[in-house]
């Protein structure tokens, strides 16, 4: 295993990954806004994708990065229809706040 990649440390990479997973988690955690909850996801899956390509990079396999790729295809495929939900309960309840929200009837 290559423990630096193109200058940089494997372990910050790393702990940068593990950062930003964690400021998703609490974004999930705290937030009360779904759009913003949708966010932290995304940045929880960005996250993600940065281990795949570190261990991909430092290991010199390609495995991670075909992982990452189907990653983003999963997390884009997620956004389209989370906004599509978020728009469809905005237009119904005229809020994005998930307390509000506490059946999904209309």
């Amino acid at each position: 295993m290559n423990p630096v990649i193109s200058g940089i440390p494997v372990h910050y990479l790393l702990g940068l990954a593990g950062i930003l997973f964690s400021i998703g988690v609490l974004g999930v955690l705290i937030r009360r806004n779904i759009v913003i909850i949708f966010m932290s996801v995304e940045l929880i899956l960005n996250s993600v994708n940065l281990v795949f390509v570190t261990f991909s990079k430092a290991l010199s396999h390609i495995n991670g990065e075909t992982i990452v790729f189907f990653v983003m295809a999963i997390a884009a495929a997620e956004a389209a229809v989370g906004l599509a939900l978020v728009i469809a309960i905005f237009r119904h309840k005229k809020s994005t706040n998930v307390d509000e929200l506490q059946s999904m009837r209309w």
